[in-house]
This record gives C-alpha cells, structure tokens and sequence, in this order.
C-alpha cells in the first residue's frame, strides 16, 4: 500500500505503524511519569502530542493509520532531555523542534486523512503558519495556568518586562524552528499533485461515513452562516457606511495635524500610517480592478481608525481599548486570510479547504500572524529604546502580549464566523484576477 500527497511513500505500512506506535507508547509512559513528578506543564505537552499522533487511528479504527515515525522520534527528543537532565539549556531550543515536528504531524495528517489538498508551496507555509500558532497556544494556555491555578510557569519568578522579554525569545525560536521545519519538510517529502484523491487508503474526515467525496466540477456553495434576522439587522445602507468611512478619514487627517502641531512623533507615525491604509481599497479599485464593498471598507477603516485613537492617549484612559483594536485588526487579518485562501481555492484544483477545515486555517493563520506581530512589535519597542526615540509601537509587559494573542483569536473568530458573509464575493473576484 502506498500513501500518496504530503506522506511520503511508506512501502511497509505496518512495520512504520509498529515503529510509530512503539515511539507513541514511550511517549505515554514519559507522560505519565511528567505527571506522577508534578511536572504538569510537560505532562500536557506529550499529552497534546500523543492525542494529534492518535486522532486517525481513533477516528478510522485503524491502527495502521499512524503518521511516520521519524517525525514522532523528534517529538520525543526535548520530552526525554527534560525527563532525564529537567530543565536544560538544549530543552528550550529542543522544545520548539518538538513543536515544529507535531505541526509537521498535523499537516501529513490533515492531507492524509481529511478531504484537503495541499501542493507543496501551500503545505510548507502551513507548517510554518502552525509552527507559530501552537508556539503562541502553548504560552498562552501556560500564562492561563499560572492565573487560574497559580502555577509559575511563564512569569517564573521574573519581573513583568523580563518575562516578557524571554517570551519573545521564546517566539523567535518557535519562529526559526518553524522555518527549519519547512527546510525538512521539502526535503523529506515528496509530493504527488491531485492523485491522493484515487489512492488515499482512507476516506476524509470530513465526510460522515458512507457519505459521497465532494464534487470538484459542481459549483462551490457555501450556506450562509449569518441568519437572515441577525443579517437583516447588521445591513446598512451603502451611502450610510460611506458616510462613516469618510468621517473617520476626516478624523484621522485632523488627528495628523494636530501630530504636527504638538510635535508628537508618536501620534503624526500612527495617524499617518493609518490614513494611508484607509486609501488602499482605492488603489486596489484602480490598480487592481479589485473593487470592495463599502462594509469591507469601514471594516477596515474602522480598524486603523481604533488603533490611532489609542495611540493618541486612548490606550492610556481605556484599559480594555487596546483588547478592542486587537480584536478588529485581528478580525481584518482574519478576513483577509480568508479572501485569499478561498480565491485560491477556487482558482487551482490543487488545493482545496472544506468550510469546516478553512475555519481551522483563519485560527492558525491569525494566532501565528499575531506571534509574528508581538515580535516586530518588541524589536520596534526595543529598537526605540537603544536610540532614544518614542516608540512607534510598545510592549507593556508580559500580561499584554498575552492578552493581546487571546483577543486576535477573538478576532479570528469574528471573521471565521461572520466573515464569509462579506467575504465570499470578494473572493470569486480574487479568483478572476488570478485567471487573468
């Protein structure tokens, strides 16, 4: 039996299933003991890992439908270095190997044994894009473990600013492993366009059983997942949103005037910065012929709009301002992950996302952007720092950046939830123009 798409061939099935299997025991009895040690933290990191390496096999009743082993052997690397020597100098880099590998895991197992296609490009990007998200899940989930139960996993008797400056260390190896990950990936796979559908040794998940593959040549339809009452009520007429849009182009024209007046760079950067931004669907309009509704274009003038509201003091007088202009920047990352990726889908058969699955994508893509952003944001702050400017952008300590990843997944399922709405005809036109 052979394995086609993102797995490589596998000549003995049974032998790699055995192999993997024998690798995902030893996991588990490393879990456990990370358990009996009260070291919890790792107990739930092997945990998560043996559920993503076990889902198939649970959801097939097969046992031989297990990823390839050598990826769970690097998995298991910083899950043995911490049991044997605890908390080493290689267990920090050799964690994000492990989270590298178990998002190599998720992606052989979603082209595997789910409905979706991938072609190679597209599947390397999504080992990164996953590499960062689980990255920005994991510190989150522990930063909630220390508040709830008052465990001391991420503050770690550290101040604040220091925690927080380890935190993005911590991202910048999740980045490059994510990277390296990618590297391995091309490599270590070979990818065989389109036939996965008539060889795949099992039927996607996607699909209850008995339930017929989706039809590639019928037309794609989704159901519209805003009910008519709530989308009757959440319509505004065209001319009204415009309205609204060209206000706050207004306001931010005047807030850049009064930048220049008080001679605050802050202020002039953000304000400015913004206004460019509320002028990009115009250009797309002319440059692009990539026309956008008036609620996209409040949507995202509304954005940048919060955002150089805050920067001009609201960030200061507003506690929960800053969660508000995460949310909405994430749900327009969101969004445009969403436009882009279903433009995609519907121009090359080579790759194709199920509703439920491009729900999962929005998720991963938005956490990992959020990851990328908490990074430029601290070089920036940090940047400002060393040459005695004011920041463009700061970090206030360790509880904001977290806060911040849990409002962009706020964000993000905004736009999962609400966004295909306003989202799908502006994506049947990024099609168009990739056809031209």
């Amino acid at each position: 039996m052979a394995d086609a798409g993102l797995g490589r061939t596998v000549d003995e099935p049974a032998r790699n299933a055995a192999l993997a299997w024998i690798v995902t025991l030893a996991l588990v009895a490393f879990a456990i003991n990370h358990g009996l040690a009260e070291s919890y933290r790792w107990f739930a990191f092997t945990g998560f890992a043996v559920a993503i390496v076990v889902l198939p096999v649970v959801a097939f009743r097969d046992p031989l439908a297990m990823p390839p082993w050598e990826l769970l052997a690097l998995v298991a690397v910083p899950v043995v270095d911490a049991t044997l020597f605890g908390q080493s100098p290689l267990t920090t880099v050799a964690t994000y190997v492990a989270v590298a590998a178990v998002a190599l895991v998720a992606t052989v197992e979603i082209d595997r044994f789910t409905a979706v296609r991938m072609n190679h490009t597209f599947a390397i990007i999504l080992v990164v894009l996953t590499t960062l998200a689980v990255a920005g899940t994991w510190n989150v989930a522990q930063w909630l473990a220390d508040v709830t139960v008052g465990t001391n996993y991420v503050l770690d008797g550290r101040s604040q600013d220091a925690a927080n400056r380890a935190l993005m260390i911590d991202f910048a190896y999740a980045a490059l492993a994510g990277l390296l990950a990618s590297v391995v990936f091309g490599r270590y796979f070979s990818y065989a366009p389109n036939d996965s559908d008539q060889t795949r040794a099992y039927s996607p998940v996607d699909n209850a059983p008995g339930e017929a593959e989706p039809d590639d040549d019928a037309p794609d339809e989704e159901p519209d997942p805003v009910p008519s009452l709530i989308r009757d009520r959440l319509d505004a007429p065209d001319r009204t949103v415009e309205i609204l849009s060209r206000t706050m182009q207004v306001a931010l024209a005047v807030l850049l005037l009064y930048g220049f007046v008080t001679r605050d760079l802050t202020t002039v950067s953000n304000s400015a910065i913004a206004l460019g931004i509320t002028f990009l669907p115009a250009v797309f309009e002319r440059d692009r012929r990539l026309p956008l509704e008036p609620g996209l274009v409040f949507w995202l003038t509304a954005a940048v709009f919060l955002h150089a509201l805050g920067s001009a003091g609201l960030y200061s007088f507003i506690g929960p301002w800053d969660s508000l202009t995460h949310t909405v920047s994430a749900s327009i990352v969101a969004a445009a992950g969403y436009a882009v990726v279903r433009a995609i889908d519907l121009h090359t058969d080579e790759i194709y996302f199920p509703p439920r699955m491009l729900i999962a994508f929005i998720l991963v893509f938005v956490l990992a952007f959020g990851v990328l952003w908490e990074l430029l944001e601290f070089a920036l702050d940090w940047s400002a720092q060393q040459l005695g400017l004011s920041a463009v952008v700061a970090q206030h300590g360790l509880s904001d950046t977290i806060v911040d990843l849990f409002y962009d997944v706020v964000g993000a399922g905004v736009a999962a939830i609400w966004g295909s709405f306003y989202l799908t005809e502006l994506s049947n036109r990024i099609a168009s123009q990739l056809e031209n």
